[in-house]
């Protein structure tokens, strides 16, 4: 399994009248998540555009625990379960500093080649990257 953390302050502009993190922000969440994960296995969005590779999210599931408040500061922590073919699986857990947990999703992406329309494998880059996390 692949694990990688990331830190993210609540800002005033994320909150909603109740004071609480506007729900559509932690689709945003996600994606820091995500993008951030992939770029310390070297495999940047912006180039993997480049190479005509897109990555749309299929499915997004969400389970909301507790609310984040403006000013906290939560921890991202992104999972991959299993090396990449044709989609790539996500799960995130949210949690506030001290370590409550507040926030879980997955999300599905799949690998789309930008010049076809159609699904394609993910890049061998990725797969290599990914490859010691899994070794037996």
């Amino acid at each position: 399994m692949f694990k990688h953390d990331v830190f993210y302050r609540v800002r005033y502009a994320d909150t909603d009248q109740m004071r609480f993190m506007y729900y559509g922000n932690y689709a945003r969440l996600y994606e820091i998540g995500r993008v951030e994960s992939l770029r310390t296995l070297g495999c940047h969005y912006a180039e993997l555009e480049k190479a005509g590779i897109w990555m749309p999210v299929l499915d997004l599931q969400s389970r909301y625990m507790k609310p984040a408040f403006y000013d906290d500061e939560l921890r991202i922590e992104t999972r991959i379960l299993s090396i990449p073919t044709t989609r790539l699986f996500f799960e995130y857990e949210i949690s506030r500093a001290g370590g409550e947990v507040i926030h879980q999703a997955k999300t599905t992406l799949v690998f789309l080649s930008s010049e076809k329309g159609r699904p394609c494998r993910a890049p061998d880059r990725l797969q290599a990257a990914l490859s010691p996390f899994f070794s037996v």
